[in-house]
């Protein structure tokens, strides 16, 4: 590979509360580096809103190394408004995308890019085994996995991570992409670009802890399975006639009893608990309606992603 033909990599790294992580994060990606000499690489690691000493760390491997360049966002946006940044920045023909505590190992990103190499423009991380994680964590995974494929006829790969490599046409058009609720696992398997698997074993954190706590996970399931599916909405639908046709057999069936028996019910306990069930599926229908019309509320705002406070070598 001669010099006009040297290829970029750019890695983007969200990074929250991970002072304990930065250093060995950035001596291992040096290392993939050393092994990838025919490929230029830039890592854009994204201070997300730290209160720990993450960004002085940040500095001083950018110091140290002019291949590593930071943003620092003005508050935490979250991992997608991370990732949105740092995408944002990117210059390479490609970019990796990866978490900060090394349970995405960068030592595969070699792997990664050998796939790139053969004409898949998304190649992502296939977790086969999670160590350090809860039963409980492990189970909503799952749970998650087999519902949104549920709902949504099996567009995301089963235990797919964020943990990624994509084309640089992928993630332009990803930047393109005006939405304010981001999922962005769901984003690049929507945009449809060539896609390969590649199975690996996530292992504990190098050092501190998660910060996805159980409420956050299922906040965020729940918000990508609004993102990416009209199920809900249909399922009150036809559940609403269902009851419909319910109500008139029922009804039918109390005008029958009317003319034959002259009861035309049995009790007002069943009465009662009719009503309780539908008033308890109208509030949960509502409930649903308004998720979705919160998400409508976000898109009009139009508030951007991310909000850039500072950078370096950008």
């Amino acid at each position: 590979m001669c010099a006009t033909d040297r290829k970029t990599i750019s890695i983007v790294t969200p990074v929250y509360n991970e002072a304990g992580n930065v250093v060995e994060l950035c001596r291992r990606l040096r290392l993939v580096f050393d092994e990838n000499a025919g490929y230029d690489f830039e890592a854009l690691l994204v201070e997300n809103g730290s209160a720990d000493a993450t960004w002085e760390l940040i500095q001083a491997e950018c110091a140290a190394d002019p291949r590593f360049k930071a943003l620092r966002l003005s508050r935490n946006f979250g991992a997608d408004g991370g990732i949105s940044a740092g995408l944002s920045k990117a210059r390479g023909d490609a970019a990796v995308i990866m978490c900060a505590d090394l349970q995405d190992p960068p030592e595969l990103i070699s792997t990664f890019i050998a796939k790139w190499e053969e004409g898949y423009e998304n190649v992502y991380g296939i977790v086969t085994k999670r160590e350090g994680s809860s039963a409980l964590r492990r189970a909503n995974s799952q749970l998650f996995y087999w519902l949104i494929n549920k709902l949504t006829g099996g567009d995301f790969p089963r235990n797919a991570s964020d943990f990624r490599l994509v084309d640089r046409r992928v993630y332009e058009t990803i930047n393109r992409m005006q939405e304010r609720n981001r999922f962005m696992r769901g984003m690049f398997f929507w945009s449809g670009f060539r896609s390969v698997g590649v199975e690996h074993e996530r292992p504990p954190r190098f050092a501190g802890e998660s910060k996805a706590s159980t409420a956050h996970v299922v906040g965020l399931a729940l918000k990508s399975i609004l993102s990416y599916s009209y199920a809900p909405l249909r399922f009150i639908t036809y559940l609403g006639l269902s009851l419909s046709v319910f109500s008139f057999l029922l009804l039918a069936w109390a005008i029958w009893r009317v003319f034959t028996q002259g009861v035309p019910f049995a009790g007002y306990g069943t009465l009662i608990s009719v009503i309780l069930l539908m008033f308890g599926f109208l509030f949960t229908a509502l409930g649903v309606i308004a998720e979705y019309v919160g998400l409508i509320y976000d898109e009009v705002k139009q508030r951007p992603n991310f909000i850039v406070k500072d950078e370096i070598g950008l």
